[in-house]
């Protein structure tokens, strides 16, 4: 084989560094947080950097090594680096945090189609009840068919629900303040910092840590890239770059708009592109603006639904994790059952949202419980991260990260903080009760990320385990 045909062979599964930076983005950026960090006005910046540094640099250097070494996502590099039950453990939550990301998801699809409706039914826990079950048994629908093309349709929701939507709203706020207007949260130095009254003043951060989430899966590209010594740490700070841009401005042009105390925590983004077409005689552009943020999410939510269960289903095959209901596939070759019960819990979840009367407390709790489930996979990886370094040294692997211990300290000590912090009702719903407010909370996370992956695999069977293929 000539030279010219082994350069050509090697430059067909290379990407760009930049190519790489800009998919993290895709699958990380999004308008949906905004509203939450809009109500800190200026102290929005602070409590989306810290997280970046503390989180997601971590998680995504750390999970980069373990891709470039270990094929088969979170749940090999568990296994392999502590015991495959913590292996099952960690793609179980991978797994199960989309049962609460599904209700808090299309919580927001619910609020800003009211806007295109009626804005009154933004508020109504039925209305939102109705929207959730109706879009989440649609996708379970499309997916179960093995529809193809639903990743080209979320890609494109990127540009059609995140970028343009963005822009608009960045640019209109700062015209906004340029004609003269006062914004409606402060913009001066002493603001910077967000204001202490006790641990619930800032356990909205919390949230930011599940909007950096999904950095591991990007990491399976690493091998790429043509150096990854070199290229992967760009990519991953340009991503980081351009994730905090798409988070910081629309919050802040949220709160330059609308009043903090008038914040609804799902619909602010609508409220604030309504307040700002106001302004400027368009509000004729609001349900348009809502409809691309709608198609966005939904994108969103198809790409996710059949991912995290596939990868769940694949395991529970070779270890028998899962009883042969759940792991059988329809003619599509789609995990149809998993997916079947997976809607039953997010049907009864989105009843919650009919009789929790503050659809807002709804929506957090919901996103709190997301959050924790998920970090109990990423404290799982950060700890085989480090076995892994010191048990198989001379593994072979495609990029290693720098001070992999030091990285991996961080990012246990700031997920862990982030898990226990969840359980802190915030400030914005201080009226509530505590009581009820942990019960749900620890329930849900504790119940679902621990208790449940736990009775199945106490409970398995040897019958379970799918013969090996001849």
């Amino acid at each position: 084989m000539s030279s010219t045909d082994v350069s050509a062979k090697r430059t067909i599964n290379y990407i760009s560094w930049v190519a790489l930076a800009l998919m993290t983005t895709s699958s990380v950026a999004s308008l949906r947080p905004s509203p939450t960090m809009a109500v800190y006005g200026l102290a929005s910046i602070f409590l989306y950097l810290l997280p970046a540094i503390v989180f997601l640099l971590p998680t995504a250097l750390v999970s980069a090594e373990l891709a470039s070494g270990w094929s088969g996502g979170v749940y090999k590099w568990v296994s392999e680096g502590l015991n495959k039950p913590l292996g099952f453990l960690a793609v179980w939550c991978q797994f199960a945090m989309t049962i609460f990301y599904y209700p808090s998801l299309l919580g927001f699809v619910a609020s800003t189609l009211a806007y295109v409706i009626n804005p009154d039914l933004a508020s109504s826990g039925v209305w939102t009840a109705i929207v959730i079950m109706v879009c989440y048994w649609t996708g379970v629908w499309i997916s179960s068919r093995g529809t193809s093309g639903v990743a080209g349709l979320a890609s494109g929701g990127l540009i059609i629900g995140t970028l343009v939507p963005g822009t608009v709203l960045v640019l209109l706020g700062m015209i906004f303040l340029g004609q003269g207007n006062e914004s409606a949260a402060p913009m001066t130095a002493d603001h910077l910092l967000p204001t202490w009254a006790g641990l619930s003043s800032l356990v909205l951060i919390v949230n930011n840590f599940l909007s950096y989430s999904g950095m591991e899966m990007n990491a399976v590209h690493v091998g790429s890239l043509k150096n990854p010594g070199r290229e992967f740490p760009r990519a991953m700070f340009l991503a980081m770059g351009l994730v905090l841009l798409i988070f910081i401005l629309p919050a802040l042009a949220i709160s330059w708009v609308v009043p903090a105390e008038q914040l609804s925590l799902t619909a602010g983004v609508m409220q604030a592109f309504d307040a700002v077409f106001a302004e400027f005689g368009t509000q004729w552009l609001t349900p348009i603006v809502g409809i691309m943020l709608v198609a966005a999410s939904l994108g969103g939510m198809l790409t996710w639904l059949a991912g995290p269960s596939k990868g769940l289903l694949l395991i529970s095959k070779q270890e028998g994790y899962l009883p042969p209901f759940l792991q059988k596939l329809n003619k599509h070759g789609v995990q149809q059952n998993i997916l079947v019960t997976q809607g039953l819990v997010t049907t009864v979840i989105a009843l919650a949202y009919a009789f929790i009367p503050d659809v807002s407390s709804a929506y957090w709790i919901f996103s709190v419980i997301t959050t924790q489930v998920y970090l109990i996979m990423y404290l799982l990886m950060f700890v085989a991260a480090v076995r892994l370094r010191k048990t198989q040294p001379d593994h072979p692997r495609g990029y290693r990260a720098p001070m992999i211990t030091g990285l991996c300290g961080v990012g246990f000590a700031a997920s862990l903080a982030a898990l226990l912090i969840g359980f802190i009702p915030p400030s914005q719903f201080g009226s509530g009760s505590v009581g009820t407010y942990l019960l749900i909370v620890a329930g849900g996370a504790l119940g679902l990320g621990l208790l449940v992956p736990y009775l199945f695999y106490r409970l398995r069977k040897p019958s379970w385990k799918e013969a090996p293929a001849s």
